[in-house]
């Protein structure tokens, strides 16, 4: 008999999910805090965000996978374990090279997110795959918008290193709850080695044409997304704005709205209208660069924009994956980790280009860059409906002949 995914089961997932998404995102307002304790430049503490993003990347790619070779029950409770002595690690470093591989570890076992939404997508009936994806990734996006102002808020107390002890207590107390609760999922039948596995993942990329429309959707959205996140403490920090670290990690309030698209736009998957979730998704995506772009004018304003974008990212997010993994379970953690893949590729990409263009022409300048990214994947979704539209209406013409 399948296990089934329960409420409780659903809950504790997505609750350990916002645990490990937030371990990735724990430093950003630690930087000052950590050169400082460390003697390190402040030209070379950017290296921290680095070093935990290249873990994280790694991990999509070697580790990922392995939730279709072995039991994804006892992966999680591994990579819990490990996540656990690498945030010790982080919070007792002595000096900045062991302080950086702590968080590249830490960023690798943070890849445990994906394997949670694989397993709850394999233990949920057909019919509600998409809601338990929705559920869990509920839990991502609270973890990466609380993270910030959380770690500001500890760091303030007892220092930027109780962060890092402190979720190494509570992953701790999770591994234990999921040891006890979490039911095993069904009966590996792949029986491929390791080598293989990662081949055929790259693989996907070519054969796949879902992953390959949903996986361009996740590198133009979280472009734009960190578009926004990578370049908006730039002005709100600078005059006549000024605005503490505190103040700015409040905007993540804002985007808790995230969570309330990605449980909708899992029930949508689930009832076939998951092409039109991302159509509506998208085309408030672009508008959303409109009130964000009055930032030195109207907090308000920005807000809004915020809410917008945050709200349509997460929506073609859980989208796009829960088509993916509907009917395939079997394949689920090779098909995440390609996907979140493309997530990565342009989350970095996004980043990249917003400092760059704010340094040279300000921010309305990276709102006109959002705005293009979002609209370049809306017109991507418009050509993809005109050519399912002509491959409908040649095929209905071949059926009259």
């Amino acid at each position: 008999m399948k296990p089934v995914l329960t409420r409780w089961i659903t809950l504790l997932l997505a609750t350990t999910s916002a645990m490990a998404v937030a371990t990735v995102y724990f430093a950003q307002p630690l930087l000052e805090s950590m050169a400082a304790d460390l003697g390190v430049a402040q030209q070379r503490i950017g290296w921290v965000v680095g070093a935990t993003q290249a873990g994280y990347a790694l991990g999509l790619l070697l580790i990922v996978p392995l939730g279709d070779l072995i039991d994804r029950k006892r992966l999680l409770l591994g990579q819990l374990l490990l996540s656990v002595l690498a945030l010790v690690g982080v919070g007792m470093a002595p000096d900045w090279a062991l302080l950086l591989l702590a968080l590249a570890i830490t960023g690798l076992m943070a890849v445990m997110v994906q394997v949670m939404v694989a397993h709850a997508a394999s233990l949920a009936t057909p019919g509600q795959q998409g809601q338990a994806v929705g559920s869990v990734t509920s839990g991502v996006v609270l973890g990466i918008l609380l993270a910030r102002l959380v770690s500001g808020g500890l760091a303030d107390l007892a220092g930027w290193r109780s962060v890092y002890l402190f979720a190494a207590g509570l992953l701790t107390l999770l591994a234990l709850v999921l040891w006890r609760s979490l039911p095993m999922g069904k009966p590996v039948s792949l029986r491929s080695g390791y080598r293989a596995l990662i081949v055929a993942q790259f693989r996907l990329y070519q054969h796949d044409r879902l992953l390959r429309q949903r996986g361009l959707f996740g590198v133009l959205i979280f472009a734009a997304f960190s578009v926004l996140w990578s370049a908006m403490v730039m002005p709100l920090s600078a005059a006549p704005l000024a605005l503490s670290h505190t103040q700015i990690g409040l905007f993540g309030l804002a985007g808790v709205a995230g969570t309330l698209a990605a449980a909708r736009a899992g029930r949508l998957a689930d009832q076939g209208r998951g092409e039109r979730t991302t159509g509506l998704a998208l085309v408030l995506l672009v508008l959303s660069w409109l009130p964000a772009a009055f930032v030195e004018h109207s907090l308000l304003a920005f807000g809004l924009g915020v809410l917008m974008l945050d709200f349509a990212v997460q929506a073609v997010h859980v989208t796009n994956q829960s088509l993916l993994l509907a009917g395939r379970g079997a394949m689920a953690s090779r098909l995440i980790g390609a996907y979140m893949c493309c997530y990565s590729l342009g989350s970095g990409l996004g980043a990249v280009l917003a400092s760059w263009v704010y340094a040279r022409w300000g921010w309305a300048a990276v709102c006109g860059l959002g705005m293009g990214i979002s609209a370049t994947a809306l017109g991507y979704w418009l050509g993809l409906q005109r050519a399912r539209a002509a491959e409908a209406a040649l095929q209905c013409s071949g059926q009259n002949l």
